[in-house]
């Protein structure tokens, strides 16, 4: 701002007074000076029309049209989102076997239209994205939801997210179950809270209840929550959340666009029917 100013100053200083640091003696003025006088005043011109500009437009888009910056906001939004579509696009075409290989899926595994899903049991708004998807795959048996379990909360999301896919190994169907299990019935209660450092035991123990009661080998998930494909699985949903951007949840990618946030059935719907 003070350089701005001080361009100005000199720039109205130059355009008044500028002529007058080329002497000519008396004599009418040469050619030559009179080009130089004129290239002074333009100088000045672009001097004092740049100050201006560059002090009236902070003043015009936060006092007289703060629209515009919104405007401007949503544009370069919508250019960002439309370069991670298209980044989505092609990695989802080219590597869509392997982003579900080891993933739980809810709903008809042979459908034609995919949803995956970034998510986390512990997550409000996941939940309340998971009864749209519930109310969506109710309603048609072209799509299926591939969840991709993001464990961002520590000791409420690391158990859970590897049971539901130790889980698949026994079964699909029951893997699908006790994802609806954990996603619409608590697992954990306040004074579960209490003591941090047995959280994730009280958790795991949690857990194990309602895989049993889903019909899973309990025995055999404990082992298998600690096997090579939950491995695998964990790091695939966290090198694709970092491919993709993913900072938070829910994430959704339908058919190949992508959905930040939670967001209704009828806009799932939508996006599935483009």
């Amino acid at each position: 701002m003070t350089w701005t100013i001080l361009v100005l100053v000199l720039g109205i200083a130059l355009f008044m007074f500028g002529g007058m640091l080329l002497k000519t003696d008396g004599k009418k003025p040469s050619t030559g000076v009179i080009l130089t006088k004129k290239a002074i005043k333009l100088i000045a011109v672009i001097m004092v029309a740049g100050s201006v500009c560059r002090l009236y437009v902070p003043y015009y888009l936060t006092s007289v049209n703060p629209a515009i910056i919104q405007e401007m906001v949503e544009g370069m939004q919508a250019q960002q989102n439309a370069e991670k579509n298209k980044a989505i696009r092609k990695f989802v075409r080219a590597k869509a076997d392997v982003m579900m290989a080891d993933a739980p899926i809810l709903g008809n595994p042979e459908a034609t239209k995919t949803i995956f899903v970034w998510t986390d049991f512990s997550c409000p708004y996941c939940r309340r994205v998971h009864g749209d998807l519930d109310r969506v795959l109710a309603d048609r048996d072209d799509v299926r939801v591939v969840v991709k379990n993001f464990s961002i909360h520590g000791p409420l999301s690391d158990a859970p997210a590897k049971a539901v896919i130790a889980a698949k190994l026994q079964s699909p169907e029951k893997s699908a179950k006790l994802v609806d299990m954990l996603m619409t019935r608590e697992y954990y209660s306040r004074d579960d809270m209490n003591d941090q450092s047995k959280l994730a035991d009280k958790v795991q123990k949690n857990v194990m209840k309602f895989a049993a009661e889903a019909g899973l080998d309990t025995d055999q998930l404990a082992k298998d929550m600690k096997g090579e494909v939950v491995a695998r699985e964990m790091a695939n949903v966290r090198d694709l959340a970092q491919q993709f951007e993913i900072t938070g949840t829910p994430f959704l990618i339908i058919g190949e666009e992508a959905f930040p946030g939670a967001i209704p059935a009828s806009q799932i719907n939508a996006a599935l029917d483009k």
